[in-house]
């Protein structure tokens, strides 16, 4: 189980606070967290499709993604959903914009949960239904089903 929680506070000194883990297949290569070489990225490294799971920019943003459990609609011919980190990453582009432009084409990927932060906005989509969420400030969590579902 992929987990992701945060605590919002946009006008506080620390508007971000952000915990997760990484649960996949322990035989899939990675990198550890490092500054990757050919991108402003702190992150560790999908070595098997290049992306990420979790990562922050030399600009303040950050990324992260859960997969959304459900066997049925897993691809093996999809796209990696950790290009849709890195690619927010090496944005500009603000948080809303990037999940409005991405959540048409969601369907190309596995079923995943996006949270994205631009230094101003911490917003989500639910690739499922191509849902954009802006959250509100407090706690919250996705893990691999709807933000704010409960799960086990």
């Amino acid at each position: 189980m992929c987990l992701i929680a945060w605590n919002w506070q946009p006008n506080s000194p620390t508007p971000l606070l952000l915990i997760a883990n990484r649960d996949e297949f322990y035989a899939r290569p990675t990198e550890a967290l490092q500054w990757w070489p050919d991108a402003p990225i702190l992150a560790g490294r999908d070595l098997q499709a290049g992306g990420t799971w979790l990562g922050v920019s030399r600009s303040g943003r950050l990324a992260a993604i859960t997969n959304h459990r459900d066997p049925a609609k897993q691809r093996a011919d999809a796209p990696s959903r950790g290009e849709l980190v890195s690619g927010f990453l090496n944005s500009n582009t603000s948080a809303n914009d990037y999940l409005h432009t991405l959540a048409p084409s969601a369907q190309n990927y596995n079923p995943f949960n996006l949270l994205v932060f631009d230094g101003t906005h911490l917003l989500g989509l639910q690739s499922r239904n191509k849902r954009v969420l802006r959250f509100a400030p407090g706690v919250g969590a996705a893990s691999n089903a709807d933000f704010h579902t409960p799960w086990p």
